[in-house]
């Protein structure tokens, strides 16, 4: 039995590859075309025709097929192997002939990473905080980019007090029957969504559509309500925590945007230094703290590949 499996049966962790081999049942042509807009919008790149890709921890693959959809070669690896039979039966029906390697492996295991060697664009959204050791995590992905390459990293925003009510939450579900689950996924939901009621109205009263099935980046509410609940392990920082960290190793920030302090993931584009740039330089590069300020528009999303 695989070490993931051992933690989920502990109740150390959350089986993320369960929840996301589901989400993929529900993948069709709307959301690739939604992820693949997420994937331009993060990398700020109209295309990666040419580029080396790395999903690390790809989950459903989702974001995978939408890189491989914009011309990158892909290489996509999960600590879970429900995650990893979940990509390949997403390239199976969506790009059987793709450039794409998946495989099963962890972002801490440095016998692993050092057979990976290095790739223009190394992508890890809503997976360091999971590991268990998130700044070593932090650390072995950068050794993941070639000189020049971007590094795109989700993390979960530190809410103080609040961050520390949900580690409990989410150790309690793990640790739970059915039953205590239901509950915390329910009085979740229910504190998560509580001024709804409120958007409701303004909707009404202003005429906005309704919002559609298919949330941002292609993702499900349920599936990622679920991953949030769920979610552990569970780390969390600061913005500038890990712009410390990157300055560690020379890397330059490309863009930040910020939940707002709120609940969800900081999202950083980085570049680490030396050769040629292997993507587009974002129009708006920068490598201060101007976007620190933020926006508070992310739903929870977790690892939600």
């Amino acid at each position: 039995m695989d070490d993931n499996l051992l933690q989920i049966r502990r109740g150390d962790r959350f089986a993320f590859g369960r929840n996301w081999k589901a989400f993929a049942n529900l993948v069709d042509e709307r959301r690739i075309q939604n992820a693949i807009g997420s994937l331009r919008e993060a990398l700020d790149v109209e295309y990666l025709a040419g580029r080396t890709f790395l999903d690390v921890g790809c989950g459903s693959g989702l974001f995978s097929l939408a890189a491989h959809r914009l011309g990158a070669r892909v290489h996509s690896f999960d600590f879970d192997a429900e995650a990893v039979e979940s990509a390949s039966r997403l390239r199976h029906a969506f790009a059987p002939d793709a450039s794409w390697t998946i495989e099963q492996g962890s972002i801490l295991d440095a016998d692993h990473l050092a057979r990976l060697g290095t790739f223009d664009v190394v992508y890890i959204w809503g997976v360091l905080h999971h590991t268990g050791d998130m700044w070593q995590a932090f650390d072995n992905a950068v050794e993941l980019v070639a000189p020049g390459g971007l590094l795109f990293v989700s993390l979960y925003n530190d809410q103080g007090w609040e961050s520390r009510i949900w580690t409990v939450v989410k150790r309690r579900y793990n640790r739970s029957g059915p039953v205590i689950r239901g509950a915390l996924i329910a009085g979740s939901s229910a504190y998560i969504h509580r001024a709804w009621p409120l958007f409701q109205i303004g909707r009404l009263l202003t005429g906005r559509p309704r919002p559609t099935a298919v949330r941002p980046r292609g993702m499900s509410r349920r599936h990622d309500m679920l991953d949030w609940v769920g979610g552990y392990p569970f780390e969390v920082s600061k913005p500038e925590q890990v712009l410390a960290r990157a300055r560690t190793h020379d890397l330059s920030l490309l863009r930040l945007r910020t939940c707002g302090g709120g609940l969800g993931c900081n999202q950083y584009l980085l570049r680490r230094p030396g050769g040629s740039a292997a993507v587009q330089e974002p129009a708006d590069s920068t490598d201060d703290l101007a976007h620190l300020s933020g926006t508070r528009d992310q739903a929870p999303q977790g690892h939600s590949r």
